[in-house]
C-alpha cells in the first residue's frame, strides 16, 4: 500500500512538472530524453530496494539512487513551486475577465518564459545535490572554538579537544580521503580526542576496512567514545536476539581494538598535576522514539557539582531536556546525531539553515544556556543521500579557556 500511495504521488508530481518542459521542449525526442531519464531512475530507485544490502542500510548503489532521486526531484518541485504560482495568477486573471467581462472561455496561456526562470533556478539543488555526491562527501573542515570557564582549573587553562561524530563507516567508499582526514585531526595535536557516537550504520563489520585507518588517531590523554544510537543494532534485521547481541559485543571490542576508551554511562578523571578535569560519557539518550539507554546520574556517580565536567552525549536532545538545568552543572556537552541533515545553508556568523532545525533546536554548531555549552558536531560520515551540500563533514576543535579573576 505504501508504495501504491507514493506511486500515485509522484506520477501526480510527474505529470505537473511535465507541463513546464513541455512548455520549454517542442521537440519530441528531447519530451522523449525527459521522460526517459524519469523512468530509468524510478526503476532503478525501485529495484536497489529489492536487492541484496549486506548491512541493512541505506549505502552503496541503493544509496546512490537516492541521491539521483533526490536531485531530479528537487528540480522537479522547483519548476512546479513556480508553476504553481503561475497557475495562480492564471487563475485570478481568469476569474476576473469572466466576472468583468464574461468573454473569456479559457485559462491564459503559460508563459515560456517563466518556464525557463523555473528550469533555470531548479538547476540550482539539482546540481548542488550531484555535487555533494560527487565530493561534498568528503570535503571536511576543521571548525575551530575558544570557550571560556570561570571555574576552569589553572591547570586546564589552553587544553584543547577535538570532537568526532557519526562516521558511519559502512556508508565510506574511498580510502584515501579517510585516511587524509585521520591526518587532519592528528595534525590538530589535541590533549584527547572525543568521538560522540554512531561508528557503524548497523553491523560492526562494517569496521574490518577502516579499524586499522582509525587506530592511527593519537591524542596525548587518549581516544574516549561513546555509543549513538546506530551502533546498538537496532536498525538490522538480525535471525536472533544471540545474533544482535554478538554483534554489539564485537563493535565494544573494535573500540578495545583501535585504543579507544568507551564510557558506557561512565566518568573519567584527567589530571594536571593536583588539578582534575571530569569526562563523562553516557550510552544513547533520545526524544521521538529513539533509544534511551542513557542514565547520566549513573555516569556522574562520585562527580563533584563543582568538578569541571565535559559531557559526551550523543543526541542533543539530552543537553535540551535534562544537562542544562541539571544540578551536576555540566559546563560542556558534546553531541553529534542531527549531521546538520547533511543539506543546508551556511554563512558563518550571519545566517544557517536546514530542515533538521524544525526537529532539532540544537542541531549544528555551538549553543549557550546561561554558563553552559553544548557543541552539536554535524558529523564526520554521511548516511542515505550519499553526499553533503553546504553542511560539510566536521572536526570540531575547542580550545577551553580559564576566565581571569577581573572578568568573573
Amino acid at each position: 500500500m505504501r508504495w501504491i500511495i507514493t506511486i500515485v504521488i509522484l506520477l501526480a508530481l510527474e505529470v505537473y512538472a511535465f507541463q513546464a518542459f513541455r512548455t520549454l521542449f517542442k521537440f519530441w525526442w528531447s519530451l522523449s530524453v525527459y521522460v526517459g531519464v524519469t523512468v530509468v531512475v524510478l526503476g532503478l530507485l525501485f529495484y536497489s530496494f529489492y536487492q541484496p544490502s549486506p548491512h541493512g542500510s541505506l549505502t552503496g548503489f541503493r544509496a546512490y539512487m537516492i541521491g539521483f532521486f533526490l536531485s531530479i526531484m528537487a528540480l522537479k518541485l522547483s519548476v512546479i513551486l513556480w508553476m504553481f504560482g503561475e497557475d495562480i495568477v492564471r487563475g485570478s486573471i481568469f476569474i476576473y475577465r469572466k466576472l468583468s467581462t464574461s468573454s473569456p472561455d479559457h485559462l491564459p496561456s503559460r508563459r515560456k518564459f517563466i518556464s525557463t526562470i523555473a528550469l533555470g533556478l531548479g538547476a540550482i539543488p539539482f546540481l548542488s545535490l550531484l555535487y555533494g555526491m560527487y565530493k561534498g562527501k568528503y570535503n571536511f573542515k576543521v571548525l575551530s572554538y575558544e570557550l571560556e570557564f570561570d571555574n576552569l582549573p589553572e591547570a586546564f587553562d589552553g587544553y584543547q579537544i577535538t570532537q568526532l561524530s557519526d562516521i558511519h563507516s559502512g556508508s565510506f567508499d574511498n580510502t584515501k580521503k579517510i585516511e587524509y582526514a585521520i591526518n587532519l585531526v592528528n595534525e590538530q595535536n589535541s590533549d584527547a580526542i572525543l568521538f560522540t557516537g554512531d561508528l557503524v550504520n548497523n553491523l560492526a563489520d562494517e569496521m574490518t576496512p577502516w579499524t586499522s585507518v582509525f587506530k592511527k588517531l593519537k591524542a596525548k590523554d587518549g581516544v574516549f567514545s561513546i555509543l549513538g544510537n546506530h551502533d546498538y543494532g537496532d536498525y538490522y534485521d538480525f535471525d536472533s536476539k544471540d545474533k544482535k547481541q554478538e554483534n554489539f559485543e564485537a563493535l565494544l571490542n573494535i573500540h578495545a581494538e583501535m585504543g579507544w576508551d568507551l564510557l558506557r554511562n561512565e566518568n573519567r578523571e584527567i589530571k594536571r598535576g593536583e588539578s582534575k578535569l571530569k569526562l563523562i560519557g553516557v550510552e544513547n539518550w533520545g526524544k521521538g522514539g529513539f533509544k534511551r539507554a542513557g542514565d547520566f546520574d549513573k555516569a556522574a556517580d562520585g562527580v563533584d557539582p563543582k568538578d569541571f565536567k565535559i559531557l559526551m552525549s550523543h543526541d542533543p536532545s539530552h543537553w535540551d531536556e535534562v544537562i542544562k538545568t541539571h544540578e551536576k552543572d555540566v559546563q560542556l556537552t558534546l553531541s553529534g546525531h542531527t549531521h546538520g541533515m547533511q543539506f543546508g545553508i551556511e554563512i558563518p556568523g550571519w545566517f544557517k539553515w536546514s530542515p533538521v532545525q524544525y526537529r532539532y533546536d540544537q542541531w549544528a554548531g555551538l549553543y549557550k544556556n546561561a554558563k553552559r555549552f553544548i557543541n552539536v558536531n554535524r558529523g564526520f560520515g554521511y548516511l542515505a543521500y550519499p553526499g553533503r551540500v553546504g553542511i560539510w563533514p566536521e572536526i570540531t576543535v575547542i580550545k577551553l579557556k580559564r576566565k581571569s579573576a577581573s572578568e568573573v
